[in-house]
């Protein structure tokens, strides 16, 4: 089965169904027993600021949403200050608040997700992607591994301490 897997810029229609995703993922932390998300953010507010600012991206599968995150270029304020130091301090883009449909649950594409976030930090002549996610969070943890993350450090975020991550692209 070849299906066709697609990363667009969300629109103001698939609020409801990325808002769902997001709901899905809070319960799904909690039921892992991680603090990530338990304390009202992400909300749906977050969501619609994001698809307003341009920053929020749906990874498709045969058109339908998959996977959301929020792609936001050279600006994280909170990555300014680091415990550590990042690898460049080039242009980068941050990628936030990745969650997936439980229907897709299970078959990689968060990997297939990062590959196609390379293709487009690429694209736009950018020089590294940094992300940042919880101590507890040990599959994202191990994505960023298997997809060749360094760890910086840690960063001050959303009222916590997170594991910050870099990746030369460019």
């Amino acid at each position: 089965m070849n299906s066709e897997i697609r990363l667009r810029k969300a629109e103001t229609e698939d609020r409801d169904a990325i808002w769902d995703i997001i709901q899905q993922a809070i319960e799904r932390r909690k039921q892992d027993g991680s603090t990530q998300w338990q304390q009202g953010y992400p909300n749906l507010g977050t969501v619609e600021s994001d698809i307003e600012k341009g920053f929020g991206y749906v990874m498709t599968v045969d058109g339908e949403i998959a996977v959301y995150t929020a792609l936001i270029l050279n600006d994280e304020p909170a990555y300014s200050t680091i415990e550590g130091a990042w690898l460049s301090n080039g242009e980068f883009v941050v990628v936030h608040r990745v969650a997936v449909d439980r229907k897709f649950a299970g078959q990689g594409l968060v990997k297939k997700l990062f590959d196609l976030i390379e293709d487009f930090t690429r694209s736009q002549g950018i020089q590294s992607i940094k992300v940042d996610t919880n101590f507890d969070n040990t599959a994202m943890l191990k994505i960023l591994e298997s997809k060749g993350y360094s760890y910086c450090g840690e960063v001050f975020l959303a009222g916590g301490m997170r594991k910050a991550f870099e990746k030369i692209i460019i």
